[in-house]
């Protein structure tokens, strides 16, 4: 048994195709069958039933595609503890981000870290902060940029940056003067056009009515609107459906018309923490260091707010009466 067939019989579970796996690996059809069909000689057993069209796993096929993605997964780790010895920044990077902070976050410093880091091989993925914990726990991930604190065992919290929240307020519903500041006491959760579930973001604006002691209560509920796109709440906001919460990043794309409709809160305004989020046990810190280091110095002179509340990114639950 070699890594190289493993890492072969990963590829066919993963494309269903001999031929497909064959490219992806770099190798010709004949010589990764080859390779496969001799680790199940030598097993005694079939990996794959090539009888089914696309080709299945077979059951015990599965249990040693486990065992083979935990010994890959484990051979490349013996690489990057030779990269971080030699502090060599590159190789194979996955990471994870929250949608709200994708759109943009990664504009600001993709481009300059990929110049900087051309022999990191990144892959970069939108996800949830709960996929992002679970696949970070399972080590199939590097590392993530997500909203904290979090608190989760054995995985790291290395703040980025502290963004605040701003009112996106149609002033002709609303009667307030442009520019005109508002108190966090005068959010109510009836009027405020919020994410889908699933966002942590929807998490943090509930977690602020909840402070404020706002409900729900008086809800025509004739009509909810969840959106997962920020551009969407926006718009309905616009046709006088109700108020929206924003990131603060998120407002510098704005229109001129548009940004006239935005409203700081005072001081200390609720923000957002976002968090480089890794596993106590990542061995490729050298390219973790480097990614902290360029995003650090383009979101310095882009966020520059003082006294802020840090809004839980997870809901928090209700007090019993």
């Amino acid at each position: 048994m070699t890594i190289v067939q493993f890492q072969y019989i990963l590829a066919v579970a993963q494309y269903k195709n001999f031929s497909v796996a064959a490219q992806k690996c770099f190798v010709t059809q004949p010589t990764l069958s080859m390779q496969v069909q001799r680790l199940e000689e030598e097993l005694d057993v079939l990996i794959f039933d090539r009888a089914k069209k696309p080709l299945r796993v077979t059951e015990v096929g599965e249990k040693i595609l486990q065992q083979a993605e935990s010994i890959v997964s484990e051979s490349e780790r013996i690489k990057d503890i030779i990269a971080q010895h030699k502090g060599f920044i590159g190789g194979r990077f996955r990471l994870g981000i929250i949608p709200t902070v994708a759109p943009t976050l990664l504009p600001m410093f993709l481009n300059n870290f990929t110049k900087k880091y051309p022999k990191v091989e990144l892959k970069v993925e939108e996800m949830t902060t709960r996929e992002c914990i679970r696949e970070l726990a399972e080590g199939t991930l590097d590392v993530a940029i997500v909203a904290t604190p979090l608190h989760e065992k054995h995985l790291i919290e290395r703040p980025l940056y502290y963004e605040p929240f701003v009112a996106y307020i149609p002033n002709a519903k609303y009667h307030l003067t442009e520019n005109q500041k508002i108190q966090v006491s005068d959010l109510h959760l009836n009027d405020i056009l919020m994410l889908q579930d699933g966002h942590c973001f929807r998490e943090s604006v509930l977690n602020i009515c909840q402070e404020n002691g706002s409900s729900d209560k008086g809800r025509d509920n004739s009509l909810e609107i969840k959106s997962g796109s920020f551009e969407t709440l926006i718009k309905l906001a616009n046709e006088g459906m109700g108020m929206t919460l924003l990131p603060y990043l998120h407002t510098l794309d704005l229109s001129e018309a548009e940004k006239k409709n935005l409203h700081y809160f005072e001081e200390p305004s609720p923000a957002r923490e976002i968090s480089l989020l890794y596993h106590s046990n990542e061995l490729k810190i050298s390219i973790i260091d480097a990614l902290y280091n360029v995003i650090s110095g383009v979101i310095r002179g882009a966020i520059t707010f003082e006294n802020l509340n840090i809004i839980d990114p997870i809901l928090k639950k209700k007090k019993k009466q």
